[in-house]
């Protein structure tokens, strides 16, 4: 009797063994819907916390928050963050939440002295229109858009980033990001110029940001009355010739998007590449979270990691992986991304970490500023990938 019954235990064990290893997609679910449930209280936590018009930005090392207004470069992203938080939990407090905090950015449509628009507008009011198809959202885009547009030269063939004094005609990797803006504008406000002078941007760029072994610069300088490269420098990477992590994130994220609004090959190709110098960076640490430039002498030894970057390069590569035949290796380097981000070490408990969900971020290390703390940019990015992961395995 005690042998039979242990024949029948081993038969049980072994075909719940089986289960598991012939269906892989319950792990999935394990990781994910943890992940997600963390976040759900996370940001249901933080909606109560902050005022709309001063969004949430990073933590300060005395320990306060440090708030983003109506000008800084990123307030758009808490506003987005919440839409993208409805999108995965499904809470309506949560959209009524993202609806208010994006109000709160009305008068942005009034500044023009910035090429981050596409961040301040088309993270928060863009996400309204693309989730609720709410017209009264596009006012301000195409307002937003107008201004962003009148930003681009065609005698340097690029969007204008600053107008800081010390600059001539500065243009920053991160620019890639914000055309995504205009690519959508065009469409939807009939401006066809909008999306020629994208697809400019995005050549130009490609031309004068990337070396040889495609990496980019971070900051090319130009000169407005001929449109030559006076210099080529960088503003928050290691020094001029090094690979800032999250430059080479952007300008990944940022190609990626260009072929998908395209169907240009040689953005795919530059995406491709750009994929390749991140993936295969000797160094990269094992978890597959960069150091805040590549080129640091301490990157697999305790330089400050940038999970910022990280998390760009997991949404980016999510989007890659669906745009080329053989894409599996680029969802399997961002599905290890993300399980790393979603990991103890690197997302923060509900009611911790002043209500972000990421820990150590870098914003501008030379700078002194925003190192090893939670940043609004890396929780927008990492929602953005969570929810790209949980389509592409039909998840959510």
């Amino acid at each position: 009797m005690t042998s039979r019954t242990g024949v029948i235990t081993t038969v049980i064990l072994l075909f719940f063994f089986r289960t598991a290893v012939a269906n892989p997609l319950q792990e999935d679910e394990g990781w994910y819907k943890k992940t997600i449930h963390a976040i759900h209280l996370q940001l249901s936590q933080a909606i109560n916390m902050y005022t709309p018009g001063n969004n949430p930005r990073s933590v300060q090392p005395d320990g306060t928050v440090r708030l983003a207004n109506v000008q800084d470069w990123t307030t758009g992203f808490f506003p987005g963050s919440l839409w993208y938080g409805y999108e995965l939990t499904g809470d309506a407090q949560l959209k009524d939440a993202a609806k208010k905090f994006t109000l709160g950015l009305d008068t942005v449509r009034h500044i023009t002295n910035t090429h981050d628009l596409g961040f301040m507008l088309y993270c928060s009011y863009g996400n309204a229109y693309r989730v609720t198809g709410d017209s009264s959202y596009l006012p301000v885009l195409q307002e937003g858009a107008t201004h962003l547009y009148a930003r681009f030269s065609k005698t340097t063939g690029t969007i204008r980033s600053w107008d800081m004094p010390e600059w001539h005609y500065p243009v920053i990797i991160d620019n890639m990001m914000n055309l995504e803006y205009l690519f959508w504008a065009a469409k939807a406000f009939h401006q066809p110029a909008y999306a020629s002078a994208m697809v400019t941007h995005a050549v130009t760029t490609m031309k004068n940001h990337y070396r040889k072994d495609y990496s980019s610069y971070h900051v090319v300088d130009y000169d407005a009355a001929t449109g030559k490269v006076l210099r080529r420098v960088t503003h928050q990477g290691l020094t001029d010739e090094s690979a800032w992590a999250r430059g080479q994130a952007w300008g990944l994220y940022g190609y990626v998007m260009c072929y998908k609004n395209t169907g240009n090959k040689q953005f795919l190709e530059q995406a491709k590449h750009i994929a390749a110098f991140i993936m295969h960076h000797p160094n990269m640490p094992a978890d597959k979270i960069p150091a805040w430039d590549f080129d640091v002498h301490n990157a697999l030894d305790g330089a400050p990691r940038d999970a910022s970057a990280a998390a760009v390069i997991a949404a980016a590569l999510l989007e890659l992986s669906t745009e080329v035949p053989a894409g599996q290796p680029y969802f399997d380097y961002a599905a290890a991304v993300l399980k790393t981000l979603s990991s103890d070490t690197y997302l923060a408990s509900p009611g911790q970490n002043h209500f972000f969900l990421l820990k150590h971020s870098v914003g501008a290390f030379l700078y002194n500023s925003e190192i090893d703390t939670p940043i609004d940019y890396a929780d927008y990015y990492y929602l953005e990938a969570l929810k790209r992961y949980g389509q592409i395995k039909k998840l959510i």
